[in-house]
């Protein structure tokens, strides 16, 4: 069976019915390649969600650094219209309740595809709630770490669960990661070398992508 090019198939709904999307952004590195390609076509708002971090200081470095990316951008017009940012609350304990049994579990295994379904749930719900989204999406199909089949699996998942919409993606095609890396440096972005996950950060000795290590 042929996989699905995600990233044609989003470029396919925006030619057709751009609108408002929510977009879940795991830190300031990743979003800037994801933010980049929308925010010419769609009315993007940032949805900063991510109660993995164990640390609250580094939650609020990386909230800081997103925040101060999305005003840079506003202030070059970069795109074609303002990019917002929802922020959320602080919420580790909601990690810890879904990681509850898969502590051990393997870096880029269950625990992490639960920790996707955690955040991107979370982004539909606020978008339904907001109100005036077309679509949610999610900055994580960027990493090259990370399985894009499987976070666009758990987006329809999440689609048929509340009826909210979900934009596919693969930011990493046509270069998305390196491009994220060029803009990291333009911007003088803080780039992390771990997901932000106690868990993570005891098995740093993995691979590290250069950007947003986040398994």
């Amino acid at each position: 069976m042929n996989k699905i090019n995600y990233d044609n198939l989003m470029e396919k709904i925006l030619s057709e019915n751009a609108g408002r999307v929510l977009l879940h952004s795991c830190c300031a590195p990743c979003s800037s390649t994801c933010i980049e390609r929308l925010c010419d076509r769609c009315d993007v708002t940032v949805y900063y969600y991510n109660p993995n971090i164990g640390e609250e200081a580094e939650y609020l470095k990386r909230k800081e650094e997103q925040i101060r990316l999305i005003n840079a951008y506003n202030a070059e017009k970069k795109g074609k219209f303002e990019i917002k940012i929802l922020d959320a609350d602080y919420d580790p304990d909601s990690f810890y309740r879904m990681a509850k049994g898969l502590e051990t579990c393997p870096e880029r295994g269950e625990r992490c595809h639960k920790c996707y379904e955690l955040r991107m749930r979370k982004t539909a719900e606020a978008a339904l709630t907001a109100g005036g989204f077309d679509y949610f999406a999610t900055t994580l199909t960027l990493s090259p770490l990370k399985d894009s089949e499987a976070i666009n699996r758990i987006g329809l998942k999440i689609e048929e669960d509340t009826g909210m919409k979900y934009l596919p993606s693969d930011f990493k095609k046509r270069n998305g990661f390196l491009r994220s890396i060029e803009l990291s440096k333009q911007y003088d972005l803080y780039r992390q070398d771990y997901c932000g996950c106690v868990y993570s950060k005891a098995s740093r000795s993995c691979a590290k992508c250069g950007n947003c290590d986040e398994e």
